[in-house]
């Protein structure tokens, strides 16, 4: 069997895998699948051992070629691989060792809320929004800048390292192409620009890193991976027996990849992948959309050195197949996660319990810390399959949430919705999706769309050159359509009911002060010399300006001061 194939690394929440594709027509002809464990030292603490993510993805690449080899396919035929990975999680380490210098702290973490609080106490009228002109995104929890700043004044270990200067940082897919390509005897200390777009540290224009941003969260740049495109030859592997000398070819965040895979490749065409978390991108072309309605913006992905960038605005939920992890591990509802269907299927509706499962707050469009889970509605009626189809409703209401958030930016409304991830599986969830959206609600026949972006972006980069489908044509995915059900006003109804719930989810935990999401404009401060100090973490502000009136004054400023 001589056609090409490639592989894909896909490391997420849950676990890492490593699928083989055929670049002739997508076909998925082989994979390995191993979990990986979930650390929670401390109540909102979330973290993974970086050395188990590794060691776990070159595992399933071992296993998967194994595989492949006794299909009767010749190895020597895997012309690349690529990575997708989970965002925002944030990794230190050695270089010089190879070793983490702490464990990874995870994307949903919320330790760092009263980091955010400080940084915050800084910005005329706590504006959560006053970085979006440089970088896109809200000052949050979610965004790496703010666990790394956690991490420099809360870890000696790390804070030493950066002074002697052999602390190297990374999202996990700079972590894993180091290692991969040699870790400390020449690994590639690189990163791509969707996963520099998660950090709060990249210029979402200029796509690199920006001196103001950097500053103000106190970050040294000698630490930083250099940013690339989304597909192009980095290096070759080798760490892996199987695979030695295959060269890696792409790097996108798995949500990003997800819109590639979807084949999003034109201007309101948009996704949502359901996994431990619920990701809705919109490809927003080839300028970025600064969003008033609480969507963050963000690189969609870039095909290439010379290719122009592709931007996409995004509506990110914290919670949505963790909340079915919550009802087995925590509260024994279910024994398995994939009893939810049935259990919730017994019942013809909620019975009136709403869930918020705010465990760690609210994401988009919401941003607030402050809120935590929520069951509303409780009789004497109630029973666990009226909490399990809540659960699963749950994750549809903060959907629609996010989707009106983007109809409003885009200015129409969408005629459908692609989705996939691991809870697409769920027939009753994207039932209730489509009743609740009020629009059909698509399927694709193969839900591994992050990895098959990844694949995609690897078999087209420049000097590979393999992968044979055309992205601008879509119609021959096979796909599974879920039409609504309900009639207008009861979808209004349970609507207005999920907002009245929201609403009692709010104020739960206390903080310096609860942060102002701002419409409008973001604000744009203009750093002085007086604020300049070694740390880079107290900042003082000139007025407001706008960016669209004078970003690149601010820019221009702000890179004198550097």
């Amino acid at each position: 069997m001589g056609d090409a194939l490639i592989g894909a690394i896909d490391q997420g929440t849950s676990s890492s895998r490593f699928l083989v594709f055929a670049a002739k027509n997508a076909e998925l002809i082989t994979f390995h699948q191993i979990p990986i464990h979930k650390k929670t030292p401390k109540e909102d603490w979330v973290e993974f051992d970086p050395e188990e993510l590794l060691h776990t993805v070159v595992e399933c690449m071992e296993k998967t070629m194994y595989h492949l080899q006794e299909m009767g396919y010749d190895p020597a035929n895997v012309k690349s691989l690529g990575i997708s990975n989970q965002r925002e999680t944030t990794i230190v380490w050695d270089k010089y060792t190879g070793k983490p210098l702490y464990n990874a702290i995870v994307w949903c973490d919320n330790r760092t809320v009263s980091t955010v609080d400080a940084l915050l106490a800084k910005v005329p009228g706590k504006d959560i929004n006053c970085l979006k002109g440089y970088c896109g995104l809200p000052v949050a929890p979610y965004f790496s800048a703010v666990k790394l700043s956690w991490l420099l004044q809360n870890v000696p270990e790390v804070r030493k390292a950066v002074d002697e200067e052999r602390c190297l940082f990374g999202t996990v897919d700079t972590w894993l192409l180091w290692n991969l390509t040699g870790g400390r005897n020449g690994g590639l200390h690189l990163t791509d620009v969707t996963n520099a777009s998660r950090t709060a540290l990249m210029n979402i224009e200029t796509l690199e890193w920006d001196p103001y941003l950097l500053r103000f969260f106190g970050v040294p740049k000698s630490i930083l991976p250099e940013i690339r495109s989304s597909s192009e030859i980095y290096g070759y592997i080798t760490l892996s027996h199987r695979l030695k000398g295959v060269p890696i070819s792409s790097m996108l965040g798995d949500q990003q990849a997800a819109l590639l895979g979807q084949m999003c490749v034109k201007r309101g065409q948009a996704k949502c992948t359901y996994g431990t978390g619920c990701f809705l991108l919109c490809n927003s072309g080839n300028k970025p959309i600064f969003s008033d309605k609480g969507l963050i913006t963000t690189i969609g992905y870039q095909l290439g050195k010379t290719k122009r960038p592709v931007y996409a605005i995004e509506g990110s939920v914290a919670v949505a197949g963790s909340s079915i992890r919550w009802l087995e591990k925590n509260m024994g509802i279910i024994k398995s996660e994939h009893e939810i269907e049935s259990l919730a299927a017994s019942v013809a509706d909620s019975g009136g319990v709403y869930f918020v499962p705010a465990f760690s707050g609210l994401y988009a469009p919401h941003w607030r810390t402050d809120a935590r889970g929520t069951i509303c509605g409780l009789t004497h009626y109630s029973t666990s399959a009226h909490i399990a189809r809540a659960t699963l409703e749950a994750v549809c209401y903060q959907t629609r949430d996010v989707l009106l958030a983007i109809n409003s930016d885009f200015g129409q409304e969408p005629t459908s919705l692609q989705v996939d991830g691991g809870m697409a599986a769920n027939n009753l969830l994207l039932q209730i999706q489509a009743d609740i959206l009020g629009i059909p609600v698509v399927r694709p026949a193969m839900c591994e769309t992050s990895a098959l972006g990844a694949a995609m972006a690897a078999g087209l980069a420049e000097g590979i050159n393999v992968w044979q489908l055309d992205l601008e044509n879509s119609a021959s995915l096979v796909t599974e359509t879920f039409q609504p059900s309900i009639l207008e006003e009861d979808r209004a109804r349970r609507y207005n009911k999920w907002h009245e719930a929201i609403k009692r989810s709010l104020g739960w935990v206390p903080s310096i002060d609860t942060p102002v999401s701002k419409p409008g404009k973001p604000h744009i401060g203009y750093p002085t010399l007086a604020g300049k100090k070694k740390d880079h973490t107290d900042i003082s502000y000139l007025p407001y300006k706008p960016p669209n009136e004078g970003f690149q004054k601010n820019y221009n400023l702000i890179n004198h001061l550097s």
